[in-house]
């Protein structure tokens, strides 16, 4: 009995994302909360699809299995507002999946961890930085 609820739950929501997904484009970019630019690039790009009649298929916060966001944005064909829009969520949904454990940093890695928050640097400058630092600081 229970087995059956739990199918009967899962296609419920298989059924109700497909639902979402074949809705206007305006109702998508509210959910999204897009705005201006990237709005209005998402609602041209969605209608554009929507008059080729691809399969709809429902927009996916974070990369899939294996996909980055800009293989991500690749394969949606996004470009400008409508890009940076989307990996700024994609790489925000991405951050607490990626980190959930840090491994132990070398003594050299915590002097450039330091140095970058003395820089006050975060995101990819902070990234860029902690590279080049720990490779620059890495025993030959």
């Amino acid at each position: 009995m229970m087995r059956h609820l739990i199918l009967l739950a899962a296609l419920a929501m298989v059924s109700g994302s497909a639902l979402a997904a074949g809705g206007n484009c305006d109702s998508q970019a509210a959910e999204k909360k897009l705005a201006g630019a990237a709005k209005n690039s998402f609602i041209k790009k969605c209608e554009k699809d929507s008059a080729a009649a691809t399969p709809a298929t429902p927009p996916a916060a974070a990369p899939a299995a294996g996909m980055s966001c800009e293989g991500m944005v690749k394969e949606k064909k996004l470009a400008g507002a409508a890009k940076n829009s989307f990996m700024k969520k994609c790489m925000k949904d991405q951050a607490p999946a990626a980190t959930p454990a840090m491994p132990a940093m070398p003594e050299h890695g915590m002097a450039c961890d330091g140095m970058a928050k003395e820089k006050k640097l975060a995101g990819a400058a902070k990234n860029s930085f902690m590279k080049k630092c720990m490779k620059d600081k890495a025993p030959a």
